[in-house]
């Protein structure tokens, strides 16, 4: 059985940083000076995405850093491949842990109750589908870093996190670097403009790619025992 260390450890990574975290408005507005010069703008941006994780910075208002910088055309590409990077040592780091296990060692409560939350998350994405899974994960507004933890903990292998987090983010991001684009000074602030619609929008489009396979299974287990198809 997993060991309490593993399995907290898993938890920890989903709120990476809690205890120390920075103002998004002061480090995103710490880049704007750099805008003037392309290589310096450049290399503060792929700064900010590598560090985002132990700086508990979501990955919107980084894509409304990288529209300011860089207009709509240039800046879509470039944040979607951010979004990406920046998951991959997070989706890493956990499945490391979740792989660690010392035989014979009881869980406890704290790892009975993450276990059954793990349980949960592969069964949402046996149910989806990984790449389904991951694309309705990130539509839907919740922490990038817990959908990438729940990925990590259910087997869904890298190539699919990545093809399911560029999807799935591609709304976020668009509207984040249009915003980005269209403002005379950057500030993580201008991600309000997005407004609650989006993210009712978003909500609605991982309720309708999830509804297929939640029927199916439902339809499954409804069906009486030996049934044949």
């Amino acid at each position: 059985m997993r060991t309490d260390r593993t399995l907290v450890a898993v938890a920890v990574l989903s709120v990476l940083g809690v205890g120390a975290l920075v103002p998004s408005s002061a480090i995103v507005a710490a880049v704007e000076p750099a805008t003037t010069d392309p290589v310096r703008f450049g290399i503060l941006v792929a700064g900010l995405y590598l560090l985002r994780p132990l700086a508990t910075l979501p990955t919107t208002p980084l894509a409304v850093v990288v529209g300011y910088g860089y207009g709509v055309a240039i800046g879509i590409p470039i944040a979607l491949a951010g979004v990406a990077v920046t998951v991959v040592p997070v989706f890493l780091v956990a499945r490391r842990f979740v792989r660690t296990e010392d035989a014979g060692t009881s869980p406890g409560r704290v790892g009975r109750v993450l276990g059954r939350a793990r349980d949960t998350v592969e069964r949402y994405y046996e149910t989806a589908g990984p790449i389904r899974g991951v694309v309705a994960a990130r539509l839907a507004p919740i922490p990038s870093d817990v959908a990438t933890c729940g990925a990590a903990i259910s087997g869904v292998s890298l190539r699919q996190l990545v093809a399911g987090t560029v999807v799935g983010e591609l709304p976020w991001t668009v509207a984040a670097v249009v915003v980005g684009a269209s403002t005379a000074t950057v500030a993580a602030d201008g991600v309000g403009e997005l407004g609650l619609s989006l993210a009712l929008a978003c909500t609605g489009a991982a309720a309708l790619l999830l509804a297929g396979p939640i029927s199916r299974r439902l339809l499954f287990y409804s069906r009486p025992a030996g049934s044949a198809d």
